[in-house]
C-alpha cells in the first residue's frame, strides 16, 4: 500500500497544468490507435499555438506544452473536432494502453472507452488511473513481444478466446465470460472509487490487499517481456522518437508512410505496413533500427521548462545518446524525485545528474 501526500493533478485538455514554460495539456489516445492525418493536425495545432513539439508520454498519450497561460478556446474546439475529446467529464479517465501489435484489440478498446464514458461515477477516476487491453496469449501461454501487460496498469482486460476473458486487477485475476469482461472491469473501477482512502489514493496498488476491489480474484503473475524495439516487425515498422519529442518533420514523414499509426508507452510509433518506409523515416530523424543509443535513453522535460528542477535533463540525455553504444541498460534521466515519465521496464533511474559524465557513468557508456 502506498501513501501519497497530495491529490492527483494529471492534466487534460480542459484541465491544463501550469508549467515553467507555459500551459501543458494532455490528449488521451485510447489504445494508441490514431490516424496519421489526425496526428498531423495535432502537430499543426501545437505549432500554431506556440508548442515546439508534440510529446509522446509514457502512457501512450500526446502532450502539448509551452502553450499560452490561458489555453485558447480555439485549441480545445479543434481537439474536440478531431475526436480526441469525446467526453468533457471523463477525459482524464480514458487512459487505455493496448497491445500495439499482434491480435486485434481495437474492438475491445472501443468497447471499454465507451463504457468508461457512459458511467457517471468514473468521471472521478484519478488521471493517473491506467487501463489496459491485451490480446490473447500466444500458444502455450507465452506472452507476446511488447505485451502491454508488463506495464504498471490498474485494471486490464484480456480476451482469451471468443467465449472467455480475464479481468486483471493489479496482481490478481478474475476469469469471466468474454461479453462480461468490460462490464466487470468497469464495476471494479467503481468499487475502487467507493472504497479508496480519499483523493490521495490514485491507483489500485495504493489500496490494501483485503480491499473489496480484489474480491473473488486469484493471484496472477505479470509477464516479463521487454518493450518493442525499433525495427521491422513483419510488414509493420517500429520507430522510436528521440526523447519522445515529435517534430513537424517527423509527423510529415509518418503521414507519407502510413494512414494508421499506433502510439506506444515506450515513446515509439508502430507504422502499419511501414516496413518499406524505413529509409524515409530515418531521414526525417526517427529511429528505425535497434542499433541506436536513442532507443536506450529517455528523460523528463527538466529545466528550463519545469519549475521543479534546475537540471537540463533533455540536453544531458541528448548529449549522452550521441556518445553511448547501442547496447546496455535503459537510462531515464530526471530532474527531481517525482521521476516523471519513468518507464516500467528494467532501467537505470538517474535523479538530478550534475553533468554529462554522470549520465554516461550510469548508462555504462564510454566516459564512465
Amino acid at each position: 500500500m502506498i501513501t501519497r501526500t497530495g491529490v492527483d493533478r494529471c492534466p487534460g485538455v480542459l484541465s491544463a497544468f501550469a508549467s515553467g514554460d507555459g500551459a501543458l495539456v494532455r490528449l488521451r489516445v485510447p489504445g494508441g490507435r490514431i490516424a496519421s492525418a489526425t496526428l498531423s493536425s495535432v502537430m499543426d495545432l501545437a505549432v500554431r499555438h506556440g508548442a515546439p513539439v508534440v510529446q509522446l508520454t509514457s502512457r501512450g498519450n500526446l502532450q502539448l506544452r509551452a502553450l499560452p497561460e490561458v489555453v485558447p478556446d480555439e485549441l480545445v474546439e479543434a481537439v474536440s473536432a478531431l475526436g480526441l475529446l469525446p467526453s468533457p467529464t471523463h477525459e482524464r479517465a480514458r487512459t487505455i494502453l493496448a497491445d500495439p501489435v499482434g491480435q486485434d484489440v481495437a474492438r475491445t478498446v472501443h468497447e471499454l472507452d465507451a463504457a468508461i464514458c457512459a458511467d457517471p461515477a468514473l468521471a472521478d477516476l484519478p488521471g493517473r488511473f491506467l487501463w489496459a487491453v491485451a490480446g490473447p496469449p500466444a500458444a502455450g501461454g507465452v506472452p507476446r513481444p511488447g505485451s502491454i501487460l508488463a506495464e504498471q496498469w490498474d485494471l486490464a482486460v484480456q480476451p482469451l478466446d471468443a467465449d472467455r476473458a480475464l479481468v486483471l486487477v493489479g496482481s490478481r485475476a478474475l476469469r469471466v465470460a468474454r461479453d462480461l469482461a468490460v462490464p466487470t472491469a468497469v464495476a471494479r473501477a467503481r468499487t475502487f472509487l467507493e472504497t479508496r482512502a480519499g483523493d490521495t489514493t490514485w491507483n489500485v496498488r495504493d489500496v490494501p490487499g483485503d480491499s473489496a476491489v480484489f474480491a473473488g480474484t486469484v493471484p496472477w503473475v505479470a509477464p516479463t517481456v521487454p518493450p518493442l524495439r525499433p525495427g521491422p516487425l513483419g510488414r509493420d515498422l517500429v520507430v522510436a522518437v528521440p526523447l519522445g519529442m515529435l517534430r513537424p518533420e517527423h509527423t510529415a514523414a509518418l503521414t507519407q508512410a502510413a494512414d494508421e499509426l499506433v502510439l506506444t508507452p515506450w515513446r515509439s510509433v508502430v507504422v502499419r505496413d511501414g516496413a518499406s518506409c524505413a529509409g524515409q523515416l530515418a531521414a526525417a530523424g526517427l529511429v528505425t533500427q535497434p542499433g541506436s543509443a536513442w532507443a536506450r535513453v529517455s528523460a523528463c522535460v527538466g529545466a528550463p521548462a519545469c519549475r521543479r528542477t534546475a537540471i537540463p535533463t533533455l540536453e544531458l540525455a541528448a548529449a549522452a545518446a550521441a556518445q553511448l553504444p547501442p547496447d546496455g541498460p535503459v537510462v531515464h534521466v530526471v530532474g527531481c524525485d517525482r521521476r516523471c515519465g519513468e518507464p516500467a521496464c528494467d532501467h537505470v533511474g538517474l535523479v538530478a545528474p550534475q553533468d554529462l559524465s554522470a549520465v554516461l557513468a550510469a548508462a555504462g557508456g564510454i566516459g564512465a
